[in-house]
């Protein structure tokens, strides 16, 4: 069936419909006397957190985030504000700023307000939650008076009874000689600025960019306090929000989990809510629209090789290389622990088996006895950990008795610590790995390419840069592993050459 193009006309229809029901419940006390009406608005007026759950009890149907109350008693405290939100999705970034907005209009603070957008279709779709607050919530209608202003409350652009106007303007329009009642724009909102298909041409970033400078901030009154809040996440390295953030008298950063993995809002979204998201979309994709870390997947390595593992008995010998990583929790902070079984055969390395994650040390322990159960003694394995300079202590401090206790319960498996001295990070895995995957030489097990270890391997692959900014453990290991698999190799080379004494050339003079 062809698909029907909604008219403005429709969509506004849409919006009422929708927000008759959603206010329904957000009545007023006809029976309040007049002098307690004043009271309990003075009060409220007083506590902007009380404020807005009494107006707005809809929206706020979740506890505001600590987050959220330093964002508004900032704006609200300073009406001369640059401000940029990178707050994740449903982080209620549009609507604590609609809040703050409607609260600054109807207490007198601003004036004239411009609501940006990527569009002048998405800019009035963003602004017309405003319009309807204002037209049907009764409580606002109740104690600041009817706000509608006739012939002036348009889809977009509206005016209030009290002098206070709203413009949508979309990107690259222009905004000049905005004015109402001789004020100009005393604050500006951007909000999705950024779409997917601009921050790939740094052209339009760069135009987008000079018109919000050249058209946008000047429309302020030089002697007046001014507002401006670009909110929205950071999609791109090169894009408008970040670039406000270079401006910006405060950025505010707030990701869907905290640096410890944990939500940064659970009284609305619990760790199951974003297991699910997780379990849903690419690496990539979840750390641009929900952790503020926008990657490009492929830079480095463009794809990785999936394919049959050899019987492993084919094998000369196999090695296990383990990362420990400091932390001793399942916390998803940190470095990610990991132990990959690994081989070579006819010009090529195999990623057998592994693990990749945050785990107890004594889990970490028990996946190199795994991993000897997984071989049942078809080959020969080493066993290694990564075992630098820093971590010296940390390896013979906690692993050792770690490895000693498993040892009377499971037998012993020799472990040898890879006392190596490693370049930096990046170029290690770059120069020794790249090379292999880029010519088939690196192979990961075919059957294990929906198990949550490989899969996160895979992400660390693709999503390595050079900034590091996405875990790189799990490479880091591999790496390992192919030096060790080389340096046995190399061993066993040199014991393969015979030495004799050299003939006496009897020609020479």
């Amino acid at each position: 069936m062809a698909s029907q193009k909604i008219t403005t006309r429709q969509a506004i229809s849409e919006w009422d419909k929708y927000y008759e029901n959603f206010l329904a419940a957000v009545t007023a006390d006809a029976n309040e006397t007049p002098d307690a009406k004043q009271k309990r608005i003075k009060a409220l007026e007083g506590d902007f957190e009380e404020w807005k759950v009494y107006y707005f009890p809809r929206y706020c149907s979740a506890p505001a985030a600590p987050f959220h109350k330093k964002a508004s008693k900032r704006a609200l405290a300073n009406p001369e504000l640059y401000e940029t939100r990178a707050w994740s999705r449903e982080l209620a970034k549009d609507v604590v700023c609609m809040m703050e907005t409607i609260y600054q209009a109807l207490t007198g603070i601003k004036k004239n307000i411009l609501f940006i957008s990527n569009s002048l279709d998405k800019a009035s779709e963003l602004l017309e939650p405003y319009r309807i607050e204002l037209t049907k919530n009764e409580r606002i209608i109740n104690d600041y008076g009817i706000q509608q202003m006739p012939g002036s409350w348009a889809y977009g652009d509206f005016t209030t009874t009290q002098g206070v106007s709203f413009l949508a303007v979309g990107a690259d329009q222009s905004p000049r000689g905005s004015r109402s009642e001789n004020v100009r724009p005393d604050k500006v909102i951007v909000s999705d600025i950024d779409t997917d298909e601009d921050v790939r041409n740094p052209e339009i970033i760069k135009k987008r960019w000079e018109w919000f400078e050249k058209a946008v901030y000047p429309t302020r009154a030089v002697d007046k306090p001014f507002q401006v809040m670009f909110l929205g996440n950071l999609i791109a390295k090169d894009s408008c929000i970040a670039r406000s953030m270079a401006m910006a008298d405060y950025v505010d950063v707030v990701n869907l989990e905290d640096k410890n993995g944990n939500s940064s809002w659970p009284e609305k979204n619990t760790a199951e809510h974003i297991a699910r998201i997780k379990s849903k979309v690419s690496a990539a994709a979840y750390q641009a629209e929900y952790m503020n870390n926008p990657l490009t997947e492929g830079s480095i390595f463009k794809q990785v090789n999936w394919g049959k593992i050899p019987a492993l008995q084919k094998f000369k010998f196999l090695v296990t290389y383990g990362d420990p990583a400091p932390s001793n929790s399942k916390n998803k902070k940190g470095s990610y622990k990991c132990a990959w079984l690994m081989g070579y055969l006819d010009g090529k390395f195999y990623v057998i088996n592994g693990f990749l994650d945050h785990v107890t040390n004594s889990d970490f322990a028990l996946w190199f006895y795994n991993l000897k159960d997984l071989v049942n003694d078809r080959s020969v394995v080493y066993n290694y950990i990564e075992n630098n300079s820093l971590q010296n202590p940390f390896y013979e401090q906690v692993f050792i008795p770690i490895f000693a206790a498993l040892a009377k319960e499971r037998g012993h498996i020799g472990i040898t610590p890879d006392t190596r001295d490693k370049p930096d990070k990046f170029s290690r895995i770059e120069g020794n790995l790249e090379p292999l995957n880029r010519t088939g030489c690196l192979i990961l097990n075919e059957e294990l390419k929906d198990n949550p270890h490989f899969a996160e391997l895979a992400n660390q692959f693709l999503l390595l840069s050079p900034q590091m900014s996405y875990p790189a453990d799990g490479p880091d290991a591999v790496e390992g592993g192919v030096w060790i698999i080389n340096s046995k190799k190399a061993l066993e080379s040199m014991d393969a050459m015979h030495f004799g004494k050299r003939h006496t050339n009897k020609k020479r003079y």
